[in-house]
């Protein structure tokens, strides 16, 4: 099977990557040269890290990395057996790339996105073809997360929805079926959740490692709500939260004044090197944030 995976970013370069482990010939497309030479040397150094670890074997890494052509072309998509959609999470943006890649794509390729809160069926009507798109949502980082959500939308047909599960289970993860509701299954749950933790820091409640510990101890949770938002991107986050926000109108899913002033700031968690943490330091240190 061809694999076309769209956008080279975190996302996409783990999908990629998991791809291409899997035994499938994989094409990487991205629209700046700069970043998918930063993908390759990202996947290339996640490799290395597996044969350390002893989770892959150094033929099998090699293997992997031949099987991945990187591309600028979104022509290179068109005969592609399945594409997987890992842009920035902007519904136009989203739809603008497939509309252009349904006017050439092959009429029976299967179009995926990895969208975590938008609606699938909202981009698979920019296509001619909405029985055949789906949403398969990877967890980061790919190559290690075995979760997927196979996401059928209400003109997903039987044949897509069985094929994205196989797929998913062809490729070692494991998948669980959600309907086309904002959030899915895993940020449905999660970003109120992540919120809160922010607004029990906002309030008072606790200090940072405070309300982190409570939840790892007292939870059994491997991190606490605020180095989990931090993980994740604080503007992720807000925009997520947002998008869910105006799906389901229920103020638990909209960001708190807090989160919003520290993406306006610049602090999106380890990604910018400060956020709730400060990650300039070694080991990371709470944020001072004016509270």
């Amino acid at each position: 099977m061809i694999v076309g995976v769209a956008g080279s970013g975190l996302m996409g370069s783990g999908i990629a990557q998991a791809t291409a482990v899997a035994g499938h010939r994989t094409l990487l497309r991205d629209t700046a040269p700069a970043q998918l030479d930063k993908a390759h040397a990202a996947i290339r150094k996640s490799l290395a890290k597996l044969v350390e670890k002893g989770k892959l074997i150094g033929e099998a890494a090699e293997a992997a990395q031949g099987r991945i052509e990187l591309t600028t072309e979104l022509g290179a998509l068109f005969d592609a057996d399945l594409v997987i959609e890992a842009i920035p999470e902007d519904l136009a943006l989203k739809n603008t790339f497939w509309g252009e890649l349904d006017r050439g794509a092959r009429s029976e390729v299967i179009f995926a996105s990895n969208t975590s809160s938008l609606s699938i069926i909202d981009m698979a009507s920019a296509t001619s073809r909405p029985d055949r798109f789906l949403g398969l949502h990877f967890f980061n980082p790919v190559p290690l997360m075995p979760l997927v959500e196979v996401v059928r939308s209400v003109a997903t047909s039987d044949a897509s929805f069985e094929f994205g599960m196989r797929f998913v289970r062809g490729i070692g993860k494991e998948p669980v079926a959600s309907r086309d509701t904002s959030g899915f299954i895993v940020n449905l749950l999660l970003v109120p959740y992540i919120l809160d933790g922010i607004r029990a820091l906002e309030n008072g409640v606790a200090s940072i490692p405070d309300l982190d510990l409570a939840m790892r101890l007292g939870a059994g949770h491997p991190m606490g709500p605020l180095t989990l938002a931090d993980f994740v991107g604080l503007d992720t986050l807000a925009r997520s939260g947002e998008i869910m926000f105006q799906e389901y109108r229920e103020s638990r899913y909209a960001a708190p004044p807090l989160l919003k002033r520290m993406v306006a700031a610049g602090y999106l968690g380890r990604k910018s090197g400060r956020g709730f943490y400060d990650y300039r330091h070694d080991p990371p240190v709470p944020s001072t944030l004016g509270l």
